[in-house]
């Protein structure tokens, strides 16, 4: 709620504002929960809080880890003959190098 002072007026302006949230349920083992209700009392947090920066957490890391071919993709196809596209050719350039050396 906001009042403004107008001259001797007041003005109260209310700003309703509606969230949709979804709610979700986990499954934790006992000691998990004890876990949890123990680290959110010690630092005076929900657990949905915790939830919330969990996932968040887990998420960001994900974005950040790249499968092994991501991860490789700079490096694949350029050991030895510095060409990228080996792996995609193999099957051309080995026939020609068979029909050269049996063409002698």
């Amino acid at each position: 709620m906001y009042l403004l002072v107008l001259g001797l007026q007041y003005i109260c302006i209310t700003f309703v504002l509606q969230i949709f949230t979804v709610m979700l349920t986990v499954r934790l083992s006992e000691d998990e929960e004890e876990q949890l209700n123990a680290y959110c009392q010690r630092e005076g947090v929900s657990k949905s809080i915790v939830v919330k920066e969990a996932i968040e957490l887990y998420l960001t890391q994900r974005k950040k880890n790249k499968n092994p071919f991501e991860a490789g993709a700079d490096l694949f196809g350029k050991e030895g003959s510095g060409s990228k596209n080996n792996s995609v050719s193999y099957k051309k350039k080995l026939k020609e190098l068979l029909r050269e050396k049996h063409t002698h």
